[in-house]
């Protein structure tokens, strides 16, 4: 990539925060510019900078606000909201179906559970900051199982999806870049882009893996 990826760590472990620091450091793509040891003030905090993170790794797991609940899917539906521009890779020891698919249908953008290697975080963050969306294969699985059940069997595809749309639809949901699709349906990177903010407009998504999660539920895409 031109420029480095400037990644924020909201993490209420110091000792697990300063791990995540040094593992990302090795790599001279990445710069951290923002952390917080909760999420409630992570919104307040974001305001008063003029340098916002391209991506926020946020733990699941994090401290209250005066009793109240306030975890990484708070703060991720708040983020949604107040800095859509802002991509949301949650951490977690959770290796819950329910809660990757929850987390995603609210905005999140990946799903790193905490036992994984360097490697997948290296590939996560790039795959985020390229392509939109990071979706391993436990994330998608907890979609697939999550849409299962309210999917019908045989349902056609939404006629207000032209078949243009439905190929970048596919093609963004094999992970391909809008350079790479633009590539392989000879067109330009901005149509690839037009049509993406369109699909994004029709089916309700906030992001690249909302596209991914309605084109399951509506049998557009076997993965």
């Amino acid at each position: 990539m031109k420029s480095k990826i400037k990644v924020g760590i909201v993490e209420d472990q110091l000792l697990f925060r300063e791990g995540i620091k040094a593992i990302l450091t090795t790599w001279d793509i990445f710069e951290i510019v923002f952390e917080s040891a909760d999420g409630f003030s992570v919104i307040d905090k974001l305001e008063k900078l003029t340098d916002l993170p391209d991506i926020l790794m946020v733990d699941l797991s994090l401290p209250p606000l005066d009793k109240k609940e306030y975890s990484g899917l708070h703060l991720t539906i708040a983020l949604a909201e107040k800095f859509p521009e802002i991509k949301v890779l949650i951490l977690s020891v959770h290796n819950d179906e329910n809660f990757m698919a929850e987390l995603i249908k609210n905005g999140a953008h990946g799903y790193l559970v905490k036992d994984c290697n360097p490697l997948e975080v290296y590939q996560a963050i790039v795959a985020i900051a390229e392509k939109g969306s990071y979706i391993n294969s436990r994330v998608l699985k907890a979609i697939q199982d999550s849409m299962a059940k309210k999917a019908k069997p045989g349902k056609k595809l939404l006629t207000y999806i032209s078949p243009r749309e439905e190929e970048v639809l596919k093609l963004t949901c094999q992970q391909f870049t809008a350079d790479e699709i633009a590539k392989k349906l000879f067109i330009s990177v901005k149509t690839v882009n037009g049509h993406r903010n369109n699909l994004l407009l029709k089916t309700g998504s906030r992001n690249v893996t909302g596209l991914v999660t309605f084109a399951i539920r509506n049998n557009i895409v076997q993965l």
